[in-house]
């Protein structure tokens, strides 16, 4: 007789038994995993710096002339180039009025203009950023104004 060896022994396959193939494929997925997080806050910095402006404007120059002169009507007040000439009278009484001018004002107009600087206070912001480990929770701070 012959043993009967399960290693040694052979099997015949038959065109009806069935062989099962195994296949196998990968499967790729993502998560999200945290490895840190950031803290940004903002700091404001105030300091000097000189501005520079041209500045012009106009001022009036008043100079008084004398006149004293007898008139027969109330001069008006008058524009002669830049000049504006306002009269000045008085009434004098003797046996008859007369209107005698006095003086005159001659406003003439100059105009000025110069160079300045001025220091003036300006802002600026930035950005400070924080890496924090994992695990470290996010601090929530107000910004600095």
């Amino acid at each position: 007789m012959i043993d009967q060896d399960p290693v040694c022994e052979t099997e015949v396959v038959r065109a009806t038994d069935t062989i099962e193939l195994l296949e196998e494929f990968a499967v790729v997925s993502k998560r999200v995993v945290t490895t840190g997080s950031l803290s940004v806050r903002t700091v404001t910095e105030t300091f000097d710096e000189e501005v520079a402006a041209h500045l012009s404007g106009t001022k009036a120059v008043v100079e008084r002339v004398a006149i004293d002169r007898i008139v027969e009507t109330i001069p008006q007040t008058r524009v002669e180039g830049d000049v504006t000439i306002v009269p000045v009278f008085e009434e004098v009484l003797v046996v008859e009025r007369r209107i005698r001018l006095v003086e005159e004002l001659h406003i003439r107009h100059e105009t000025t203009s110069e160079s300045v600087r001025l220091p003036v206070s300006v802002r600026r912001q930035r950005a400070v950023i924080e890496r924090l480990p994992v695990g470290s929770p996010a601090i929530t701070q107000p910004n600095e104004e």
